[in-house]
């Protein structure tokens, strides 16, 4: 059963999916347009099948610069705010409503349709439902299968360094080529930038990072079991190396055993996950 309460996967709205989403759903479109004439579009004018598809190309403009803007704006709200699945899909209809109410405009006011205009937006919102949701399924299965199969190589990878006595903890770039490694004693945490993850660590005593292109999301499953989590949509922590949990007016934070390390903030998503985690390091404590 879906959870519609949780995060939407990371790859819908990374930005290269973002252009190839855009980019096949506006070739669908256009051969949907130019083999079923939808809207209307076989009674446009005594046109030629050149002079048809040049204008059905136009029209086609229209929705996509809707589903542009939509994207940008998606994008954008991600970096601030989680974006739940359920959220996701109140987006997608609305994205559907705005470009059947533009492809209605443009039936009343260019094509000069009779019709009422309740009826045109009614027939325009089927066809968007469909020239929307099939692109869009297929994508999401798509980027899924090539996300699970990136995960695979992945743990295959590093499934030698997992059992390394030196305890070296491999990190990959989103093209799986192994690009930094680090005991795990030196890690403190990881935080994402857009495509990028900065992984913060210690190095001779002092606090440096190293910037790896690859997303959290396909980290955090990297380590799933482990002591290192995620506690926020930002940031994962190596909780061996959590001093305090505190709570403060905006919320929890996470306090390392190094003064020189900023607090990490720990999101309500993930409370659970934090407390679940600190339950077990009291558990081992008291069995000593």
């Amino acid at each position: 059963m879906v959870d519609f309460q949780k995060p939407i996967p990371p790859y819908l709205n990374e930005k290269q999916n973002i252009i190839r989403l855009i980019l096949f759903t506006s070739l669908f479109a256009l051969v949907f347009l130019n083999a079923y004439s939808p809207f209307g579009a076989d009674r446009w004018y005594d046109l030629t099948r050149l002079e048809f598809f040049t204008y059905s190309s136009l029209a086609i403009l229209i929705g996509v610069l809707v589903v542009v803007i939509s994207r940008i704006l998606m994008y954008n709200v991600s970096k601030r705010n989680t974006i739940n699945i359920w959220q996701y899909l109140v987006w997608i209809f609305a994205e559907i409503f705005l470009m059947a109410l533009a492809y209605t405009m443009f039936e009343k006011l260019f094509l000069k349709d009779v019709r009422q205009f309740t009826d045109l937006l009614k027939n325009s919102s089927r066809n968007t439902a469909l020239v929307l949701l099939l692109p869009y399924s297929v994508l999401w299965l798509y980027f899924s299968w090539r996300d699970k199969k990136e995960q695979i190589e992945r743990l295959a990878d590093s499934a030698p360094f997992a059992e390394s006595s030196r305890d070296m903890i491999p990190f990959y770039d989103d093209k799986g080529i192994l690009k930094f490694s680090i005991k795990k004693e030196n890690l403190l945490y990881l935080e994402s930038d857009e495509n990028y993850v900065n992984i913060c660590y210690l190095n001779k005593g002092k606090i440096s990072k190293y910037m790896l292109r690859d997303t959290l999301k396909k980290i955090e499953e990297s380590f799933s079991g482990t002591e290192i989590i995620r506690c926020h949509r930002s940031f994962m922590v190596n909780f061996e190396k959590v001093k305090v949990i505190k709570k403060e007016r905006d919320g929890l934070k996470l306090e390392f055993d190094n003064p020189y390390v900023t607090d990490i903030p720990v999101s309500k998503t993930y409370v659970n996950t934090v407390m679940q985690t600190f339950s077990k390091y009291c558990q081992a404590v008291d069995l000593s």
